[in-house]
């Protein structure tokens, strides 16, 4: 899904739904497979983009752990996050809460100092360089046993890296949230944010039971909240922000094609809605195409854009300094 450059996107945005391993472009994962002497299952680059074509979420997933595969070294995992942070930044990213899946690492052996540390070297980078201000989430991979899920947080938290944030991510139907409450609650304690992945392919009932078991300040995704009249209610008058992903949704099938996207209705709706890429390198987008296709496919005037720009800024979790700045900056 391509659309023309288009300059007078909103600027600057905050991107809140980035997988960072979802950021492999498939040139990376070659070079990353030739420096660590990989042999892939690809014959060529060719031959790895014809597996870009997705059925659903787990089909998406299956391609998504076997690349990361390719990521060894904290430079592997430093390279990856800084080509993000650089392209983002051309996207008019100026604010980015990343997400990492420590446990898709060190079950490989991969230490979580190197997989967290890297990352957070490009974001120490990108504060200096780029003027992008950031923030790890460490996300708990649901499809996989809940007595995993603090070990992991308390992993990261002895890493040292400092953390902004506790995720929920991976395969969402047949896993819900509440599952994983001791992890989040020790989250809490620790002084740490609250995000999860509901609403995408799982039910409603994913929301209720992120906000409500899990206290989370944000939902990832959270399409399906239409379907039920009562949430949307919720969600509208308690402003929680949806980290909406356009392009992904339509990749992986939650909705035909970017005209039948439900994002509108979601504004009108009242609901403090967010955009974002989730898994450029896989979905074919970065934030800003992601604007580009709710104006091109959707129509959406440029006041709406800057509204969703402006959402994205007062949705996250930076600090209330780099919030006003960035308001500013959108004309606030």
């Amino acid at each position: 899904m391509t659309h023309p450059a288009d300059a007078a996107l909103p600027h600057p945005v905050a991107e809140l739904h980035l997988h960072i391993e979802g950021t492999l472009e498939p040139e990376t994962i070659f070079e990353l497979a030739a420096r660590n002497a990989m042999t892939l299952p690809y014959a060529d680059l060719a031959d790895l983009r014809t597996r870009y074509e997705f059925t659903d979420l787990q089909s998406f997933l299956d391609l998504y752990y076997a690349n990361m595969s390719t990521l060894r070294t904290r430079a592997d995992f430093t390279e990856m996050t800084w080509r993000y942070l650089v392209r983002a930044h051309r996207g008019g990213v100026r604010h980015t809460e990343v997400f990492v899946d420590p446990q898709a690492h060190t079950e490989r052996g991969i230490a979580v100092g190197d997989v967290l540390g890297g990352v957070q070297d490009a974001l120490d980078r990108a504060a200096a360089e780029l003027d992008v201000t950031s923030g790890i989430i460490v996300c708990v991979l649901r499809h996989l046993p809940a007595s995993q899920a603090l070990p992991m947080l308390d992993g990261a938290l002895a890493s040292g890296v400092p953390l902004l944030g506790i995720g929920l991510d991976s395969s969402e139907v047949g896993f819900p949230p509440g599952a994983f409450r001791e992890a989040f609650d020790a989250a809490a304690a620790a002084g740490l944010h609250r995000v999860a992945h509901a609403g995408e392919e799982g039910p409603p009932a994913y929301i209720w039971e992120a906000l409500d078991v899990l206290g989370v300040e944000r939902i990832d995704h959270g399409v399906r909240c239409l379907e039920d009249a009562a949430l949307v209610e919720r969600l509208a008058r308690d402003q929680v922000p949806l980290t909406v992903c356009p392009t992904s949704n339509v990749r992986l099938r939650v909705v035909d094609r970017m005209a039948d996207h439900p994002l509108p209705r979601m504004l009108d709706a009242g609901l403090m809605v967010t955009v974002n890429s989730d898994d450029p390198a896989y979905f074919g987008g970065y934030v800003d195409d992601n604007y580009a296709a709710l104006r091109h496919d959707l129509g959406m005037p440029d006041d709406a854009l800057r509204a969703l720009a402006l959402n994205s800024v007062r949705a996250s979790f930076a600090s209330p300094d780099r919030k006003a700045e960035l308001l500013a900056a959108l004309g606030l």
